[in-house]
C-alpha cells in the first residue's frame, strides 16, 4: 500500500514513540504534584514546551498545550474576540479556511460578531489589497491560515500581518499543515496567535499547542484549576505532550532535508501523472505551496470512483459525490475550479 495522505495524518515517528514510552509505563505522576513523581512529569512538559518554542522561535511561556489543532483554533479565535469584544465585533478570515476556523466564525456570526470572508485567486491565494479594503474600525481579529490543507497554497502572511499591524489588529494563523513542511518563525511571520496540530507532524493525535504572543489576552474556554498559566484547565496529557515536543525537535533538526525530500517526491509524482494523463489540471502554484502537496483534477470523472479503484494507494478526494449531487469542497469553489474538473479532484500528499 502506498500512503499519499500525509496531510490527513502522519504515522507517529519511532523516536516519538520512544520518547513517550516511559510516560506510559513508568512515569505517571501528576505534573501539579510537588513530590518527585510530579516533578518528573512537570520537567517533561516543560522540556516539550521548550522544544516547540525553539521550532517556531518564541519564548516557552508563549506556548499553551491543547487537545489539537481544532481546540487551538477555537481558543485563539473565540478566546480573543470574547476577551476583546469591547473593542469591536468584526473578524476577517479567508474563504478557504479549515472547518476548525470556518465553523468557529459561523458560530460567532450568530452571537453578535460580523465576519468578512476574503476571496482567493485561482491559485488559492489571498490578495493583501483585499484585506486592506475589508478592514473596518470595528475589526478586532484577522485569521488567515498559513498553508491550505487541500491545495497547499502558502499565504503571504508577512504582507498580511504588516497590514494588520498598521491598523493595530491582532493576527491569528492556523499552521497545522505548515509546521514541519516549511519554515514557521512567528517573529518573521509577525503573527500574534498560531495553532499547531501534533498528528500532522509525526506526533500522536489528540495533542496540539497554541502560540500566544506575550501581551495577548484570551478568555478561557475550559474552566477549572489553574493549569497552563491559568489559560486551559485540565491535568496535562504528559504522554502526548512529550511526543509532540520530540516531534518538534526532529522537525527543527531535519527541516531542510525534509523539505527537499517532500518536493522531490511530489514533483516526481506530478511528472508521472502529466506524462500518463496530459489532460489533468493542477490546482495551486507549486512555487508557492507546501512542498509535499499535490492537488490534481481529473476531468469528467468522480473522485470517489477514482479513489475506490486505486486499490494500493491512499489519497483524499476533493469532492464528495452523491447519487443526486456532487459536493465540491469550499476551497475548490473559492478557487473557481470548473465543476467538470472539481468533481474529480484528488489530493496527494507525500511524507518522510
Amino acid at each position: 500500500m502506498i500512503y499519499l495522505d500525509y496531510n490527513a495524518t502522519t504515522p507517529i515517528a519511532k523516536e516519538v514513540v520512544a520518547e513517550m514510552k516511559p510516560f506510559l509505563e513508568e512515569y505517571f505522576g501528576n505534573p501539579s504534584s510537588l513530590h518527585q513523581y510530579g516533578v518528573k512529569t512537570k520537567l517533561a512538559v516543560e522540556k516539550a514546551r521548550s522544544r516547540i518554542a525553539q521550532l517556531i522561535n518564541c519564548d516557552s511561556s508563549e506556548i499553551i498545550f491543547t487537545s489539537g489543532g481544532t481546540e487551538s483554533n477555537n481558543f485563539a479565535i473565540k478566546g480573543y474576540v470574547l476577551a476583546n469584544k469591547h473593542q469591536g465585533n468584526h473578524i476577517i478570515t479567508s474563504s478557504i479556511e479549515h472547518p476548525a476556523v470556518f465553523e468557529v466564525c459561523e458560530y460567532l456570526s450568530k452571537n453578535g460578531f460580523s465576519i468578512t470572508y476574503l476571496p482567493v485567486d485561482n491559485y488559492g491565494m489571498v490578495n493583501p489589497e483585499d484585506l486592506e479594503k475589508a478592514i473596518k474600525p470595528s475589526t478586532i481579529l484577522i485569521s488567515i491560515m498559513h498553508a491550505n490543507n487541500e491545495v497547499g497554497s502558502i499565504q503571504p502572511i508577512v504582507e498580511l500581518t504588516k497590514i494588520a499591524k498598521k491598523h493595530n489588529i491582532t493576527f491569528h494563523t492556523d499552521a497545522a499543515q505548515s509546521l514541519g513542511k516549511t519554515e514557521v518563525n512567528v517573529k518573521d511571520l509577525g503573527v500574534d496567535l498560531l495553532s499547531i496540530a501534533g498528528h500532522k507532524l509525526y506526533a500522536p493525535k489528540g495533542i496540539g499547542a497554541l502560540y500566544i504572543k506575550n501581551g495577548i489576552n484570551l478568555e478561557k474556554l475550559i474552566h477549572g484549576a489553574d493549569h497552563e498559566q491559568n489559560l486551559r484547565a485540565g491535568t496535562e496529557n504528559v504522554l502526548e505532550i512529550a511526543g509532540l515536543g520530540k516531534a518538534c525537535e526532529i522537525a527543527a533538526k531535519n527541516l531542510g532535508k525534509n523539505i527537499a525530500h517532500y518536493a522531490k517526491t511530489r514533483d516526481y509524482l506530478y511528472e508521472l501523472l502529466q506524462k500518463s494523463l496530459p489532460q489533468i489540471k493542477l490546482n495551486g502554484d507549486l512555487q508557492h505551496s507546501l512542498p509535499n502537496t499535490l492537488s490534481i483534477s481529473f476531468p469528467k470523472v468522480e473522485a470517489n470512483t477514482l479513489i475506490s479503484r486505486l486499490e494500493n494507494v491512499a489519497a483524499s478526494a476533493g469532492a464528495a459525490c452523491h447519487s443526486e449531487s456532487i459536493d465540491v469542497s469550499a476551497v475548490l469553489e473559492a478557487m473557481k475550479v470548473p465543476i467538470d474538473y472539481a468533481m474529480g479532484t484528488i489530493r496527494f500528499s507525500t511524507g518522510r
